[in-house]
């Protein structure tokens, strides 16, 4: 058995309004992973960030979901090429955890349990860009699809929005994660179909 787990076929590709070229829609929820699926304690839960300096702001599950939270209403578009539309979510905004860290990185390296990793440059962070996950549809995000916690970065494509998030590493330069180190782009705009290195 490979690495990458089912959903990988095509589909035919439909005119939809939001669909971003290649895409087709889908109204279920694929599960693709990389790897078996953590399943994490709430009490062993923690998600820190590390800036260039080696500082660290971190939370535990409790102070974590005692922040202010927002609920997303947004779409998501997978590398694999399907796309769903009007997704909901709750989560903390990563503005919010960014108060207060002082930082002159332009990049960061997301983190999770499990040893995944993915690059994301800074600004695609805030600005109301990307929120830390723990809901979807108003349910407690299951672990098949990143609970307790994922990464929800609904502009680039899904693999950027990391599975089992528990920590962010402020970065000078851009480095590859994981997909990106096996020939994904660097950056994976849906709208630009930036899938591959090269694209």
């Amino acid at each position: 058995m490979g690495i990458i787990s089912r959903g990988f076929g095509g589909r035919r590709r439909e005119s939809v309004p939001g669909l971003p070229p290649g895409q087709y829609l889908t109204y279920d929820f694929p599960v693709l992973s990389a790897g078996p699926t953590p399943r994490i304690p709430l009490e062993r839960w923690r998600f820190t960030l590390t800036t260039e300096t080696g500082a660290q702001k971190s939370w535990n599950w409790q102070e974590f979901t005692s922040l202010k939270t927002e609920d997303i209403s947004t779409d998501i578009h997978c590398v694999t090429k399907w796309s769903k539309l009007g997704t909901s979510w709750r989560g903390v905004s990563l503005d919010t955890l960014f108060e207060d860290v002082e930082t002159a990185a332009d990049y960061t390296m997301v983190h999770s349990f499990g040893g995944y990793t993915t690059n994301v440059p800074l600004e695609d962070l805030l600005d109301g860009k990307a929120w830390i996950a723990f809901k979807f549809d108003g349910e407690d995000l299951d672990p098949e699809h990143g609970g307790p916690a994922r990464m929800l970065i609904p502009h680039l494509y899904f693999w950027k929005s990391a599975k089992w998030v528990n920590g962010l590493q402020m970065m000078h330069d851009d480095e590859p994660g994981f997909w990106e180190a096996a020939g994904y782009h660097m950056y994976g705009d849906p709208w630009r179909e930036q899938r591959y290195q090269g694209d």
